[in-house]
């Protein structure tokens, strides 16, 4: 039987098929992931690396300088961080270390700064004295805000400050000693007779008690001068270029108001109020 030779049926042929997505994205994603892989390794590594460095002798606190600070002692500031000695210098806190010098009452403000490769700077501001202010029979020095400091002794003998009375404040309204609107007004005489040292010199003494009428008394002179609440040094000038004329007509003198500018009203000890006209 002879062969009979058939065409060939082209609808037979294989056709050419396209790759399904599915194949496509296997091929993105496992660059993607090998990728993803070393990137993460790298990263635990450089974290690695950064912990030995951190944790290495030379980047542990070694050496704590302090700056800015005349009452407070270097001691005192180390006794407060002593503890930050051997820390490293990369990961202590230093906000915790602030706070805690912070607690000191002598200290307004503190900075601590890392100096490589072994070193903090420890920069202090610290709070200074306007008076010795009288609390419940104790002596104490304040700042201008009425902060307590510390309680006066010997060892501040050097302090030429005036004593301040008045700055108690009411026992309901904070757990504060002291009124900080008093010590504002109590601040601003100290601050404006500092002006003229001469008479600096003299202020003895300032009652805030009122908050609108500051009283002061000048060192060899026991009269109570009433100055208000502003204009003070220019109140107790008029005072002083007249002291000599008021005793002459009142030997004894009680106080002297002064708050009316150009009438001065001078109370004689157990006697009635006179006024004296200024001559400015």
């Amino acid at each position: 039987m002879s062969a009979v030779a058939a065409k060939t049926d082209r609808r037979f042929r294989r056709a050419h098929v396209k790759p399904g997505r599915k194949r496509r994205w296997r091929t993105v994603a496992k660059p993607l992931l090998l990728w993803s892989a070393a990137a993460a390794a790298l990263g635990y590594g450089v974290y690695r690396t950064s912990v030995i460095v951190a944790d290495a002798h030379v980047l542990l606190v070694d050496r704590i300088v302090v700056h800015g600070n005349e009452r407070l002692s270097n001691g005192e500031v180390m006794g407060v961080l002593g503890g930050l000695r051997g820390e490293s210098l990369v990961w202590t806190d230093l906000d915790v270390w602030r706070r805690r010098l912070m607690a000191s009452p002598w200290v307004r403000d503190a900075a601590l700064r890392r100096s490589l490769p072994s070193t903090v700077d420890v920069v202090v501001s610290e709070r200074r004295p306007i008076g010795i202010g009288r609390l419940s029979g104790e002596m104490y020095l304040v700042d201008e805000r009425g902060v307590i400091i510390d309680r006066y002794g010997p060892q501040y003998a050097d302090f030429d400050l005036p004593i301040v009375d008045g700055l108690s404040a009411a026992p309901a309204e904070t757990g504060s000693m002291t009124d900080e609107s008093r010590a504002e007004l109590a601040a601003r005489v100290i601050a404006a007779v500092a002006a003229k040292p001469e008479i600096a010199r003299r202020l003895s003494q300032v009652d805030v008690t009122d908050l609108h009428n500051a009283t002061v008394i000048l060192n060899g002179d026991h009269a109570v001068l009433q100055l208000g609440e502003d204009h003070f040094l220019a109140r107790l000038q008029s005072y002083l270029d007249l002291a000599a004329a008021l005793r002459e007509r009142v030997a004894d003198i009680d106080s002297v108001d002064l708050r009316f500018d150009e009438r001065i009203y001078v109370r004689p000890n157990k006697g009635r109020k006179s006024e004296v006209r200024s001559t400015k």
